[in-house]
């Protein structure tokens, strides 16, 4: 008997299983054509880039945390780098007389590295000072690179560590007696300093010029009873050579006296003379205002002045003499920064281009160091701490 209803079922089943097929032969036609496509616009086209990662942050350095970026001061390029010298002792015992300078030296051959080599040990008081008496050692760092550590000398006590000495005893970055005595008398005096200073008001007796043994009357003047002053008048104008600006003058000494009588005025009694004293003079204490524990170092920032002063008026400037630049706090000098001077070459005229050719300038050529002492705003003091041809006014400093 003919099942109509079971013949139903299996067709529907056999065309459902049809369909099926016929759907999946027909995906898989278009998926080999769609291939084919793709295949060839990958040929014609070169593919996307993969996407940009976000790059990790470096890690931070193993010597410690990184400084603020307002702290980040990129140091200009001294052209070399640190070197210790070929003869720097292991161990160095200090001597009454050495200056950080001369023991700089002894280790690097450029002393104005030596912040890069000197271990500060915090549990010291004053680390960053010297002794006579204590004895420093060359080894090596954690991170590999050269170190002079500090064992103080048989003066320390053990417990707590304190220094029975008394601070004046300690080394000092530069000769002391050599800039006492220009700070004492000086021989430049900043412009804005002049309208600072007390002044000579009149002599005893209205005496317009007066000498040792004499009394003057000091305006401005707050001292103690029997400090010693020192008498200076105003000289020539320097003159910066960059912008034809009076920036100080030329002191020239007169006297030496003895605050006798406290007042506006007050009254000293010279001592000593040099040459008479005027009305108007300037009067600065004869004592050293100048702290000589900095630490020689480069400049941050890029310097280039140059000398236009030399006390005691000589011409060929040599080691160990104060002198004067044209470029002061406001370029970014302190005490400490160490300069190169270059040596201004002259000109040469060229063989083979004749004798109506034009001459050539020759470079500047590096000649001393220097290093300020004494800052103003457009001034410093300085000392030639080397000098390996004679110097002169004109001469340029910069970044060492």
């Amino acid at each position: 008997m003919f099942d109509y209803q079971r013949v139903t079922a299996r067709n529907g089943a056999r065309t459902r299983l049809f369909g099926t097929l016929g759907s999946l032969i027909l995906i898989g036609l278009l998926s080999a054509c769609s291939g084919s496509k793709n295949a060839r616009d990958e040929v014609a086209a070169p593919p996307p880039p993969p996407p940009v990662e976000e790059s990790a942050p470096a890690p931070a350095a193993e010597s410690g945390p990184v400084a603020p970026a307002e702290a980040m001061v990129e140091q200009p390029s001294t052209g070399e780098p640190m070197v210790l010298n070929t003869s720097a002792p292991q161990k160095y015992l200090v001597k009454r007389g050495d200056t950080l300078w001369d023991i700089a030296r002894q280790f690097l051959r450029d002393p104005w590295f030596w912040p890069e080599i000197w271990y500060v040990n915090p549990q010291i008081e004053n680390p960053h000072l010297i002794y006579p008496g204590d004895e420093l050692s060359l080894g090596v760092g954690v991170d590999g690179k050269p170190q002079v550590t500090v064992t103080r000398g048989a003066a320390d006590r053990m417990s707590p560590q304190m220094r029975s000495q008394p601070l004046e005893d300690a080394i000092k970055a530069i000769p002391y007696e050599i800039v006492a005595s220009f700070m004492s008398r000086p021989l430049v005096l900043e412009k804005e300093q002049i309208k600072r200073l007390p002044y000579v008001l009149a002599g005893r007796d209205q005496h317009m010029v007066t000498a040792a043994g004499n009394e003057i009357y000091v305006m401005g003047l707050n001292g103690t009873q029997n400090a010693r002053y020192n008498i200076v008048a105003v000289g020539e104008p320097l003159v910066d050579p960059d912008d034809n600006k009076v920036v100080g003058y030329q002191g020239i000494y007169a006297a030496t006296g003895r605050l006798a009588t406290l007042g506006n005025p007050a009254k000293l009694e010279l001592t000593d003379s040099a040459r008479e004293t005027r009305n108007g003079d300037k009067v600065i204490s004869d004592s050293l205002d100048v702290p000589l524990d900095f630490v020689p170092h480069s400049p941050e920032t890029k310097v280039s002045g140059r000398i236009i002063s030399v006390i005691d008026g000589v011409t060929n400037i040599g080691q160990y003499q104060v002198v004067v630049i044209n470029r002061g706090g406001s370029q970014g000098l302190a005490p400490g920064h160490v300069l190169g001077v270059f040596q201004r070459s002259g000109k040469v005229r060229d063989p083979a281009k004749g004798a109506l050719a034009s001459k050539v300038q020759l470079p500047n050529e590096r000649a001393g160091t220097f290093m300020v002492f004494k800052t103003f705003d457009r001034i410093s003091y300085g000392l030639i701490m080397e000098a390996d041809h004679p110097l002169h006014i004109g001469d340029n400093v910069g970044n060492p």
